[in-house]
């Protein structure tokens, strides 16, 4: 993953796309009827049971719209819901409030739910060796946040992006001509544009992993497609040589049984392309 100084940087990118395309040039609605000076308060009220993801997210967002907004945290990231809960107050400038809500609320009730599924996932895989991971699968321009929902329900990130993680998949390995061609391009490139990036290498089939482990400082080992028997066989292939990840649809139904092969890690596009946005509302109180 990326630093911590580029993620806080992919943050507050975030936010301020966001508040200039939902904003522009003002809040209209809440202008034409609320004086400026009026003061309120609001809660972020529960509507549905889950893990709740993005508290420290909203604070960003409120201090960003009106620095003066007070924020009190009933409820942190991480813990679970029920229908009725309040999160957290939030007072202050009633028109900074509403200028706010909307992503707030976007963005809380997206994070939730990759967070209540990426905990499923976290919790099936309890008593195995094997972590949950994301994927690049993500929404165009919000991919900081989706990752750090995956985190926040137990789950742990994959590469950032293109430029912070070598993944040598099919298509690399079909154009550059190979496997052992792929790689040995691959630790050229990086010596000669000193590149200090770790490796993954894709196997569609069990000799591919017997032609990727006659290579040297390879990360881990991506299992493609494998079904249960080839997985495990793989695994034993591979031994302690490199970490090993299973992918390629693997569902709720099936990761345990992956992990029960004894891979280090199941990735799954899903845990942020396949969710339906946690129901959450910011009402005034």
């Amino acid at each position: 993953m990326i630093s911590k100084k580029q993620f806080e940087k992919e943050l507050n990118i975030i936010i301020s796309n966001a508040i200039r395309e939902d904003v522009g040039g003002g809040d209209y609605s809440s202008l034409a009827c609320i004086p400026e000076s009026a003061q309120g308060k609001a809660k972020l009220l529960v509507k549905e049971a889950g893990i709740i993801a993005g508290v420290e997210f909203a604070k960003k967002i409120f201090k960003y719209v009106d620095i003066n907004l007070q924020i009190e945290t009933l409820i942190d990231d991480g813990e679970e819901v029920k229908y009725g809960d309040i999160v957290f107050y939030v007072s202050g400038s009633s028109l900074s409030i509403l200028k706010a809500e909307r992503l707030v609320l976007n963005a809380m009730q997206r994070m939730s739910a990759i967070a209540t599924k990426t905990n499923k996932f976290a919790n099936l895989l309890k008593g195995t060796n094997t972590k949950i991971l994301d994927t690049r699968k993500t929404t165009p321009g919000i991919r900081a946040i989706e990752k750090w929902a995956v985190k926040i329900g137990g789950g742990e990130n994959h590469r950032f992006a293109l430029y912070d993680m070598i993944m040598l998949k099919d298509n690399h390995i079909d154009f550059a001509g190979g496997i052992t061609k792929a790689i040995d391009k691959t630790k050229h490139y990086l010596k000669e544009n000193h590149l200090d990036l770790k490796i993954i290498v894709e196997a569609r089939s069990l000799k591919e992993i017997e032609e990727i482990l006659k290579s040297a400082h390879i990360y881990r080992i991506l299992i493609d497609n494998f079904n249960y028997e080839n997985t495990r066989k793989a695994v034993e292939m591979i031994g302690d040589k490199c970490l090993t990840e299973s992918s390629g649809g693997i569902t709720l139904e099936t990761a345990r049984k992956y992990a029960d092969c004894g891979v280090n890690y199941i990735s799954s596009g899903a845990l942020t392309h396949s969710v339906y946005n946690m129901d959450l509302s910011l009402k005034a109180v």
